[in-house]
């Protein structure tokens, strides 16, 4: 029996691990700053504790994501650069229209 297939899904991208997203609000009547931990695995994004989180990552490093918690819900989308990452966020949360940008850093 081979196993090249299973391993080959299970392969690590140059961006695994948790990372700390902090969201800070640029327009719209929402919390100033908000963080959360993501998890990379691969080229997936997903939530690393709280809310749910789809999305990907490039290997050259371009994410894109949804977050949902409850009612609110937001996307993303930015570059990640070796253990670091920028990039911009709009979303409706508690029901206001908010936008900004995150930052996130490999823990």
């Amino acid at each position: 029996m081979s196993t090249s297939a299973g391993a080959a899904g299970l392969k690590g991208g140059a961006y695994d691990g948790t990372w700390n997203v902090t969201f800070t609000t640029r327009a719209g009547n929402c919390s100033s700053t908000n963080s959360a931990p993501f998890s990379i695995v691969g080229t997936r994004v997903s939530s690393a504790g709280g809310g749910k989180v789809t999305g990907g990552v490039t290997r050259g490093g371009a994410v894109a994501v949804n977050i949902s918690v409850g009612l609110s819900h937001a996307s993303g989308k930015g570059r990640l650069v070796g253990n670091a990452g920028t990039g911009r966020w709009s979303g409706i949360i508690l029901g206001d229209r908010c936008s900004g940008t995150w930052a996130a850093r490999r823990t």
